[in-house]
């Protein structure tokens, strides 16, 4: 994984020839190469992943030993030999593939997803491609993830492959690191050879573990689709195992999009899939100072927010040097799963809250014609108002208590009982919401300016979306010149507005051209990084009185991403 502090929202260089996989009419063709799926076939095939919500993330290796995270090497700018010398000092002789499994079945997770082989090249499994292998190179000798394949498959869990791209030790991976460059010259190193190497490690995974559902790459940044040969290594996994689910870090969209410690602010434009990966305490690999710990009602709310935006959750363990879960973690996810034992319906096969915002505290999960209110605080008043709604409500029942609930006059009665991390009430409906109701226009302040937040922004596209970190949202990772985002505004009288943005651009991605309409077109300048916002005059935008739509496009991109966008303010002049 890499750190948002280290590479912040450093979107990948997406293929511009692949669209977003629902963006095609279900009697179609997929404009992505790598499948050439109808609709309805690629419904069929992401059906288990899309219901299953919840995964355990595990990342381990040898970086357990310094216990410090799994970028130890990195941190540290250490040599290969000086890194290689942890490896004959790990034997986790307490793994145990039936303990871990039941770790993430009681938490109420349906899949796991585990480290192959991560930055430091060093591989968990039993590669006949390497002998820096845990069963060639350390004192273990045992392959866990044969052992952990075959758990998954005795206790109904599906088993992913997270595969590192980058590979700090392998011979034939370009770059080298920076601090290394005179101690391990490149000499005749070839990239694609490399890429072969690659290629045949995945062949194994896809062969010797049984049914292996996904292919979770990362780390690869460093290079372009051309260089990665990313097409033909998809492609390549397409034909070993087709129904496999594969992310968008080879630099390609493929099946879902991963933002990392960070959740969307909002369902991904043009049902674009998406899966948030997060850290229970502060690190991916293990660390034995962080004691950061999510808590229950951390991870709970979180899950319910996800599943409210139509995302998955997977969320990472990472088990030290002798093989052992670290016990917060486990006694976390042991109270997480107590709750979606009790309320897996609101989570497990539901899409994306319908009724746009709620009026309370919580989130809202739908499935046909049920809508599920995750109220995380009961209003003190004693009722939960209901959300605008394009249907109607035929009853509410308290899944705490299996009691029937009063609905009248816009509220629903409170339960005798609420739950201590998020009260859950099934509404029963007279039909199926056909799409979110659409967002009151906004109106101008005191002054006559408007405030055009990213969290009131309707984006339009496959790969840009609305996300929140550190408590602010911003639309990030647009990457595709087809998407656009739009505000509804309700002006009380014509005028002129002045437009300022407030965004931000790493230098190696500035020089976008982006437009508000004739008169707002602008180059996007540098600001130093994907999280340095400053404040921009975009132009002057003329607007007629009544509803009206301010759109922000591409006019052309210089690089791989446009901006991230926190906010726009119009001021009348």
């Amino acid at each position: 994984m890499y750190s948002r502090d280290m590479k912040v929202q450093i979107p990948v260089a997406l293929s511009l020839v692949v669209a977003s996989t629902l963006a095609a009419a279900a009697d179609q063709l997929k404009v992505n190469p790598s499948t050439g799926e109808t609709q309805k076939q690629f419904a069929e095939r992401t059906k288990w992943w899309r219901e299953a919500k919840f995964g355990m993330f595990i990342h381990w290796g040898v970086y357990a030993i310094p216990a410090d995270g799994e970028w130890h090497m990195n941190t540290h700018q250490m040599q290969v030999k000086d890194y290689e010398k942890f490896v004959p000092g790990f034997n986790p002789t307490k793994f145990d593939a039936k303990a871990w499994v039941k770790v993430a079945k009681d938490a109420g997770m349906k899949y796991i997803t585990i480290t192959s082989k991560h930055h430091d090249g060093f591989c968990m499994f039993d590669s006949k491609l390497s002998d820096y292998t845990i069963t060639k190179a350390t004192p273990f000798k045992r392959d866990p993830l044969k052992e952990l394949a075959a758990e998954c498959q005795k206790q109904g869990i599906k088993l992913c492959f997270y595969h590192s791209i980058m590979d700090w030790h392998h011979p034939d991976y370009l770059p080298r690191r920076s601090w290394e460059t005179e101690t391990r010259p490149a000499g005749n190193a070839d990239l694609n050879k490399y890429i072969d190497y690659m290629k045949g490690q995945l062949t194994e995974l896809l062969t010797g573990y049984g049914k292996v559902w996904g292919i979770w790459f990362d780390g690869g940044w460093e290079h372009n689709t051309t260089e990665l040969r990313s097409l033909e290594v998809v492609q390549h996994i397409r034909k070993l195992a087709p129904w496999a689910m594969i992310n968008d870090r080879i630099n390609l969209p493929e099946d879902y999009s991963t933002p990392e410690q960070t959740i969307p602010a909002g369902a991904m434009g043009g049902g674009r899939l998406w899966e948030t990966c997060m850290t229970l305490n502060n690190n991916w690999g293990y660390a034995r100072n962080d004691y950061n710990w999510k808590s229950p009602t951390d991870v709970i709310h979180k899950l319910c927010d996800i599943a409210g935006k139509g995302g998955n959750f997977l969320l990472n363990v990472g088990p030290d040097e002798t093989g052992v879960i670290p016990q917060p973690s486990v006694e976390n996810l042991a109270e997480v799963g107590k709750w979606m034992k009790k309320y897996g319906a609101s989570i497990y096969g539901t899409t994306q809250n319908m009724f746009g915002k709620l009026p309370f505290d919580g989130r809202c999960t739908m499935k046909g014609k049920k809508a599920y209110l995750m109220v995380f605080d009961w209003p003190s008043s004693g009722d939960l108002p209901l959300p605008e709604m394009t249907v109607g409500v035929l009853s509410a029942k308290a899944l705490t208590t299996g009691e029937t609930l009063t609905v009248a006059n816009g509220v629903v009665s409170k339960p005798t009982k609420l739950d201590k991390y998020a009260t859950v009430v099934e509404l029963q409906l007279t039909g199926t919401p056909k799409g979110p109701v659409p967002p009151k226009p906004l109106k101008p302040s005191g002054d006559g300016s408007f405030m055009l937040k990213a969290s009131d922004a309707e984006v339009k596209g496959g790969t840009a979306h609305t996300e929140s970190h550190e408590g602010i949202d911003n639309i990030g990772y647009w990457t595709d010149p087809k998407d656009a985002v739009e505000w509804k505004l309700e002006v009380p009288a014509a005028g002129n507005y002045s437009i300022e943005i407030e965004f931000a651009c790493p230098d190696d991605e500035a020089g976008s051209t982006m437009s508000f309409g004739p008169n707002a077109t602008f180059k996007v300048p540098a600001t130093g990084a994907w999280s340095a916002y400053q404040k921009l005059n975009a132009g002057t935008l003329e607007l007629a009185k009544g509803k009206q739509t301010v759109r922000l496009s591409v006019v052309s991109f210089a690089k791989g991403a446009a901006l991230n966008l926190r906010n726009v303010v119009l001021r009348l002049k």
